[in-house]
């Protein structure tokens, strides 16, 4: 822990998860937080997240807690956004940053200029690149965000203060930070996870439905395992994400499927070479990005 004062007094987490809960714990190891004040779904979700450390107490009204905060985390499934954002708009405090850990950008932009008004300065969106397939407080972890990116994607209102603020809590996370304008971020990752985590479902759910699921998944191995492990995620917040980006996420589920009938026709047409070549950029492409060339 760090013997210097925390440079942030109160920071509130709505969804005190992975994401949150995770955020939290990172500020309390660096002795960045004075004291962090978690809202949830569930009465036992919260006691939960207070009893591991998570948080140090449970917030009961936000007219009570948002006004002196430093910093408000919004990690919720972005469906429930709109919502949190309503509510906590008559409370901000001036000097209040809030900002989200949501995997879609674009819609929680609009959600935010629609309930923060001539607030949206106050806003400074952002997406931590570090996931895992368990959710809750007990998935949470301090080190979760050391080396890992984040994504802030600031708007044209927010000060230089409000965009350092929040670039220096994620820092105190251990995380790297890096911009993209919204619309990009939301084009890159439709195409980087958001496909990738539909193609997983829809593979195990083919299998899963079969009268013979139970013999398809006896000799799956390796292969499957590292193809279908995002499958393992939580549902609601992936429905959430392919909804919110589902206009990005369906041109890149167009592109897919025409590199499938492609490798089909090459199939079909006993075309080894094709495949082979095929296969070959994408090993290469993929041995570069994972540094093992």
């Amino acid at each position: 822990m760090s013997a210097h004062a925390p440079e942030f007094g109160k920071v509130v987490v709505f969804g005190t998860g992975l994401i949150g809960g995770s955020f939290a714990l990172a500020l309390k190891e660096a002795g960045a937080v004075e004291e962090v004040v978690g809202f949830g779904r569930t009465p036992a979700t919260l006691r939960a997240a207070q009893q591991l450390g998570v948080i140090d107490r449970a917030g009961i009204n936000p007219t009570h807690e948002i006004e002196e905060a430093d910093i408000v985390l919004v990690a919720t499934p972005v469906a429930q956004m709109p919502e949190i954002f309503a509510r906590i708009e008559p409370y901000l405090g001036p000097n209040t940053i809030v900002t989200d850990g949501g995997s879609t950008k674009g819609d929680v932009v609009a959600a935010a200029r629609a309930a923060f008004g001539d607030k949206i300065s106050q806003f400074v969106p952002a997406h931590p690149i570090a996931g895992a397939e368990n959710s809750g407080p007990a998935a949470a972890r301090w080190d979760l965000y050391q080396g890992k990116k984040v994504v802030v994607t600031p708007l044209p209102e927010n000060s230089d203060d409000a965009l350092d603020h929040i670039k220096r809590a994620w820092s105190l996370c251990g995380a790297d930070i890096y911009e993209l304008a919204p619309e990009a971020h939301d084009r890159v990752f439709a195409a980087v996870s958001h496909l990738p985590h539909l193609l997983s479902y829809a593979l195990v759910h083919d299998l899963a439905v079969r009268e013979d699921a139970d013999l398809f998944f006896t000799f799956a191995a390796s292969g499957f395992r590292d193809f279908t492990r995002i499958a393992a995620s939580h549902p609601e917040m992936w429905r959430d994400i392919c909804l919110a980006n589902r206009t990005a996420l369906l041109g890149e589920l167009d592109s897919y499927r025409a590199q499938l009938d492609e490798l089909r026709l090459a199939l079909a047409q006993n075309d080894g070479e094709r495949l082979e070549e095929v296969f070959g950029i994408a090993r290469q492409a993929r041995r570069s990005w994972a540094g093992d060339n």
